[in-house]
């Protein structure tokens, strides 16, 4: 029968300033291939050339990778500002299509970083552009070297930097079986009000919503804003999480096999 089919959102990228490419972390890749136990594709942020139906009948799951640019205010009604830039719009386009189709059919759908985001706008919830504003919350970014480029060691970029409680009675906390775990943090947007169907699955020590379901979904229907792409093979939280999304997704592909 082979293995699940999972689309993978791409981000749009500008390369040597002057090349448009879409493209997608490895690690994602990975997760999905070697914790997943799936097969990816690869989805493009271009909604002109993208058949939302033609993709919602292909796949047995999804998932909304991490990227840089914020989802664009306009979604949410609030007004652009340069200071929060880069936008991708085409990636808004596609992908919060895309979350409601995946819901709508019971496809698994996995929203990690900017994918907790785009469900939860797809639903009617706001984000906030930088949560470190936001008061008594505390630097959910990505560290910095003293001179404040991105730090170049992985293991410094991706280490626990707080604990998230989980909903009890939740799906996360079903799906982990403990109250409290401790994750990565990369992100500067946050949501400030959840979505009309979200519902939340664990807390930061701060109350920055860290993880999300949808409520009264069919299928697998889980976004967490930390990197959750990192390190499956060996970290028993994240690696967890990937393979409660295959698990959904070969249920979804054995019964439409049979």
């Amino acid at each position: 029968m082979g293995r699940p089919i999972i689309g993978v959102i791409c981000n749009s990228y500008l390369v040597d300033g002057r090349l448009q490419a879409q493209a997608v972390g490895d690690r994602n890749l990975r997760a999905i291939i070697e914790t997943a136990q799936c097969a990816p594709i690869l989805i493009p942020a271009m909604r002109d050339a993208v058949d939302i139906e033609g993709i919602a009948g292909l796949v047995d799951g999804v998932v909304l990778a991490g990227g840089r640019a914020n989802v664009h205010p306009s979604r949410f009604g609030v007004e652009p500002n340069p200071k929060h830039e880069p936008y991708d719009e085409g990636r808004d386009s596609v992908a919060l299509a895309l979350v409601r189709a995946c819901v709508d059919r019971g496809i698994p759908l996995f929203g990690v970083c900017r994918g907790l985001q785009e469900m939860n706008v797809a639903f009617g919830g706001a984000l906030h552009p930088e949560v470190g504003e936001l008061p008594g919350r505390m630097n959910h970014r990505a560290p910095r070297t003293e001179t404040g480029e991105f730090h170049p060691d992985p293991a410094v970029v991706f280490a626990e930097r707080h604990d998230v409680t989980l909903t009890k009675g939740g799906v996360l906390e079903r799906i982990l079986g403990m109250a409290s775990i401790r994750v990565n943090s990369l992100h500067g947007q946050c949501i400030l009000k959840p979505g009309e169907r979200i519902a939340i699955e664990g807390l930061a020590e701060d109350g920055t919503i860290e993880a999300i379901s949808v409520k009264e979904a069919v299928a697998f229907a889980v976004g967490v804003q930390w990197h959750a792409e990192y390190n499956t093979l060996n970290n028993r939280i994240n690696g967890a999480l990937f393979a409660a999304f295959g698990a959904a997704a070969r249920r979804r592909r054995e019964r439409h096999a049979a």
